[in-house]
């Protein structure tokens, strides 16, 4: 077998605009189901997206002897219990971020993967893309000398308390959704778990998420610092300062699927530009990447981009900023 069948857990947005269509593109991957628990919904989604089989139900795709691995791309809420569904049935799971509400929630999922022998990842996209994995050689080259600092900004406009990213209840909010590309950001670069972390918060006074939030993360070898909003206008970017210089991600998250990316080298000699580089890579799609990278670990019995103990780590993060909003003190992210 040199190709992974998969199946699609849901007909969410994320899934059918942007994760199946790359998925589609990919090398090592076949597309072959999707399921959704209105049986009219997963045909038209099938129809539009050239998939063979469509399920009214989720049991059913899980039930399907024909399929290798499965992407969840389900409210937050739903990650764990159908990711565990999916592991008992064998199949291998590509979960959306982030993997679970709480870190005791994704730390279910361990035995689960040691019980079952199957692989489980997180899906931070970001990971298996030429850009990131740049910064990463980069970095540990040493242009921009000791890694000091990493600033980073991520926001879009979205108030319609309809919106499965604006209940409270399901893991909706700044920092689980969009946020959490920051901590990974940061964590990511710097190989380390902050010791530490702070968080200052603006919740929206309807649906309760929190719509702005900044955090100050401190790691042995430097500090991060981040804001997200769900509220504000779209907008992202990421920086990577060292002693000796600066790399810039323009965009570092939503990279397009049909245009060139850049990312900036600053050396710092001129404030004006005059130390800049350039590098500019060829057009990809990051989701057809992640899903060549997932089928390969299959494939090759190789190691995930994301695996379970990573995503505890950001999970850990998280909930510490979450604390900290709370407390209005520093907070330790479990260890």
């Amino acid at each position: 077998m040199n190709r992974i069948r998969w199946g699609i857990l849901s007909t969410a947005d994320i899934g059918l605009k942007k994760v199946i269509p790359g998925m589609l593109r990919s090398q090592h991957a076949t597309v072959d189901a999707i399921a959704s628990r209105d049986l009219a919904k997963a045909r038209e989604a099938a129809a539009d997206l050239g998939i063979a089989r469509a399920y009214g139900s989720y049991e059913e795709l899980l039930a399907d002897p024909a399929i290798d691995a499965i992407y969840n791309p389900l409210p937050n809420h739903l990650h764990v219990p159908w990711t565990i569904k999916a592991a008992e049935a064998g199949k291998h799971v590509l979960c959306e971020k982030p993997i679970s509400l709480t870190v005791a929630e994704a730390k279910t999922l361990l035995p689960v993967r040691e019980r079952t022998g199957v692989k489980i990842g997180e899906a931070f996209m970001v990971d298996t893309h030429p850009q990131w994995i740049r910064v990463r050689e980069l970095l540990d080259a040493g242009r921009v000398g000791d890694l000091r600092t990493v600033m980073g900004f991520f926001s879009y406009y979205n108030v319609d308390p309809e919106n499965i990213r604006n209940k409270l209840e399901t893991g909706g909010g700044a920092l689980m959704d969009i946020g959490c590309y920051m901590v990974r950001g940061a964590r990511y670069a710097f190989r380390q778990e902050p010791s530490r972390v702070v968080a200052l918060v603006e919740r929206d006074a309807q649906m309760g998420t929190d719509r702005l939030i900044s955090g100050l993360l401190d790691f042995p070898a430097g500090q991060a610092v981040f804001t997200s909003s769900t509220q504000l206008v779209p907008y992202q970017r990421i920086n990577f300062l060292g002693t000796k210089g600066r790399i810039e991600l323009p965009v570092p998250v939503n990279a397009p699927p049909d245009r060139p990316l850049e990312l900036v080298i600053d050396s710092g000699v001129d404030p004006f530009g005059g130390g800049i580089e350039v590098e500019t890579f060829s057009i990809c799609d990051q989701y057809a990447k992640q899903c060549d990278a997932f089928s390969k670990a299959i494939l090759e019995n190789g190691k995930v981009a994301v695996p379970v103990e990573d995503a505890i780590g950001n999970m850990a993060v998280i909930e510490a900023l979450f604390r900290s909003a709370k407390s209005g003190k520093w907070e330790q992210p479990e260890s």
